[in-house]
């Protein structure tokens, strides 16, 4: 086996005896910088025939249909408004996570259906499904989107109860006597 190793001095000598590499070197120089092209290619657009996307978002045990189209910026939950099924300002804040990031705000309908788990997690369920429908109408916003974190699904559910606990892990109370 031969040792190859080199320094910055050897690196120096051999750039120094190719002059078609100073020539080489010196036209890139001179030519305008190319535009940097994206190596990912872009996705295609997935509609349905009505003109929406869909997508299935889920959170804790619950699982949210979404269905999102152009419009004005009604969101409508089990056939109620936001305002009615979400009750806390702090989950519709959830909701709208995704159109407030991608500069989308009002400029989209939704029409989801959720089932499952508390509203917390239906909150969550349904900006997971929002996200991912708004990617597949508008690819090119996947990039601030998946920045975000909202295209991965939280994983995180209730830890099962064991057998001689309360709880997960809570124990009994103890008593002495």
């Amino acid at each position: 086996m031969t040792d190859n190793r080199q320094s910055l001095s050897d690196l120096g000598n051999l750039t120094a005896g190719a002059p078609a590499a100073e020539a080489a070197t010196a036209d890139v120089a001179a030519a305008p910088a190319a535009p940097v092209v994206s190596e990912t290619p872009l996705r295609q657009q997935e509609l349905d025939k009505f003109g929406r996307a869909y997508a299935t978002g889920r959170r804790k045990d619950a699982v949210a249909r979404v269905w999102v189209k152009p419009g004005t910026g009604k969101v409508t939950v089990n056939g109620r408004d936001q305002e009615v099924y979400f009750a806390r300002p702090t989950l519709r804040l959830i909701i709208n996570q995704p159109f407030s990031v991608t500069d989308r705000e009002g400029q989209y309908d939704v029409i989801c259906t959720v089932k499952g788990g508390g509203l917390s997690g239906q909150a969550g369920a349904v900006k997971h499904g929002i996200a991912q429908a708004l990617t597949k109408y508008e690819p090119a916003l996947r990039p601030a989107v998946k920045r975000e974190g909202f295209l991965t699904r939280d994983s995180r559910t209730v830890e099962r109860k064991k057998y001689g606990r309360a709880k997960a892990r809570r124990s009994f109370q103890f008593s002495k006597r």
